[in-house]
Order: C-alpha cells, then sequence, then structure tokens
C-alpha cells in the first residue's frame, strides 16, 4: 500500500491455483500445471492478472519462481518481482514492470489452520518496504508491504467454510489477525503483533465486529475495539465469494490503515461460480519461451 493510502498492488503466486475454475475442473491431480502470477493494482487506473498457465510456464529452484513471462526472486535480502501480464476483462493490456519488497526482518512465525496441519500460513516477512515501477501513469511509488505464504494439501473449500485476514502496520512493526471458520464447526482466531526485527507475541485481545457487506452481499468483520468499528476507506477487490479492501480501525486505542481480506468459501464451493471465474480467470495451456 502506498504511503497516502491512496494505491496498493497484490501479487500472489500459485503453484496450484486454488481459485482457477480451470483447476477445480481439472480435478486437482497436477497443481504444476495450473500455476499462475496474479497481479492487481488498486487506484487510479487499478488492473488485473490472473491467467492460468500449464507446466510448460514453470521454473523453479531455491530463490526464484518463474511463471510464464513473470518471475519472483528472493536475493537473500528483499524480494524482486518482473511483472509481464496481459490484465484480464475489462481493462485488457500489458502490465509490465518490477516491485520489490523488502523485509524488515524475516520471522519464524507458522500458524497450522487445521489439526493435521493440512493447511499452514507462513508470515515470512509481515513488516516490509515496498517500491512500485509499472508502466502505467502514476504507477510509481513507495509505500509498505508484507510478504507471506499459505500452503496446502486439500481444497481451502473442503476443510474452511469462512475466513478473514487483515495486516496494519504500526509504529513498531506491524499487526495481523487471522479468523476462520471450520466445515467440523470449530474456529481459529490468532492475532499477532510483530516487531520490526521479526519478534512476534500474541496481539491484543480485541473482539471481531461486523463491518458493512460487500457489494456482492460477502459477510465481512474486523477488530475493531468496543463501541468501535472498522470501516473501508478504499475498495480493492470485490468478487462474488472475496472481498479485499484498506479499512481504518481502532485497535488497543491505536487508529490503524491496512489491508482486509474476507472469503467465504461456502460460496465459492457454488458450481455457478466456476464460469463466472473463467471469464476473469484465462486459461493459457502452452507457453513457448
Amino acid at each position: 500500500m502506498s504511503d497516502d493510502s491512496q494505491r496498493a498492488v497484490s501479487i500472489i503466486g500459485f503453484i496450484g491455483s486454488v481459485f482457477s475454475p480451470w483447476y477445480a475442473w481439472s480435478g486437482r491431480g497436477n497443481p504444476a500445471d495450473h500455476c499462475c502470477l496474479n497481479v492487481a493494482t488498486y487506484g487510479p487506473g487499478g488492473r488485473f492478472a490472473m491467467t492460468d498457465r500449464g507446466e510448460d510456464a514453470l521454473t523453479r529452484d531455491r530463490h526464484t519462481l518463474r511463471i510464464g513471462p513473470s518471475q519472483m526472486h528472493w536475493t537473500g535480502t528483499e524480494l524482486i518481482i518482473d511483472v509481464n501480464e496481459v490484465s484480464s476483462l475489462p481493462l485488457v493490456s500489458r502490465m509490465r514492470g518490477q516491485i520489490r519488497v523488502t523485509p524488515t526482518a524475516l520471522t519464524e512465525v507458522e500458524l497450522p489452520m487445521t489439526g493435521d496441519g493440512a493447511h499452514i500460513w507462513r508470515p515470512f516477512a509481515p513488516t516490509c518496504t515496498i517500491t512500485v515501477d509499472l508502466e502505467a501513469k502514476g504507477w510509481q511509488w513507495a509505500g509498505h508491504g508484507y510478504f507471506d505464504a499459505n500452503f496446502g494439501l486439500r481444497p481451502l473449500e473442503a476443510d474452511f467454510s469462512y475466513w478473514t485476514w487483515a495486516r496494519f502496520p504500526t509504529d513498531t512493526g506491524s499487526l495481523c489477525a487471522y479468523d476462520l471458520v471450520r466445515h467440523d464447526g470449530t474456529a481459529l482466531s490468532a492475532t499477532f503483533t510483530f516487531g520490526e526485527d521479526g519478534t512476534a507475541i500474541p496481539g491484543p485481545d480485541v473482539p471481531m465486529r461486523p463491518m458493512n457487506r460487500s457489494f456482492w452481499l460477502v459477510s465481512r468483520e474486523a477488530p475493531a475495539d468496543p463501541g468501535t468499528r472498522a470501516r473501508q476507506t478504499l475498495a480493492m477487490l470485490d468478487a462474488p465469494f472475496y472481498t479485499r479492501s484498506v479499512v481504518t480501525t481502532q485497535i488497543d486505542g491505536d487508529h490503524l490503515t491496512g489491508v482486509h481480506e474476507s472469503l467465504d468459501l461456502d460460496r465459492y464451493a457454488l458450481p455457478w461460480l466456476k464460469p463466472m471465474l473463467a471469464l476473469r480467470v484465462p486459461r493459457r495451456r502452452n507457453w513457448i519461451s
């Protein structure tokens, strides 16, 4: 997110693209054959790219993940993301440039999201600086960022009904909140306060409070002190099952602004959603370097 909170960018590298209808229709037998670099920019001139690519487009080693014409490379001190994608409808155009994510430190936190460890959240670097240099007017800026990963052995909708996640920069690092509801009726609520040196301690015990629903009526809630509630300040992604936005809230008396996501996995599992997603997530099986 930019320092003025007016622009934001999200980049996700998928091997086994969990939100790809093509991966679901394939039976999810070969994750490598459904990979993509999802790039979304939010603010004036924002665009969205999420191309489902085949196994020929994927190369990776200890430090680099290359998917088609784009790649992520870890130097040991920063993550360099070279973007070369084509955005989807309604603004079909080339998205090209570089994004650099520089952590203040790396963490040791690893959070199992199910009892058998089938799903893991790994916040590698909750506190980062970010520089964005894309080939589009106004898309050269600096701000604060976040770097994490999720690993899973089963489809998300097989184990979870709903989850919400939020990350807020603070004066001393960042605060992350993860809340989810599993299909077996159990729930997980975890909040961490991360220092700039990567240390993590349990965060404040702040209740989740309802926010206004999204355009698609996805239920949303966010941590907020008693008597207050979070409010959206910048719309980002608004899908029938998934919403992402910049929100402002009050936690432990501090006014914080960060990124918030809600995901309705019961709705995602509905079969009528997959053809809708295919309009935004094109499939490119073959790749010639």
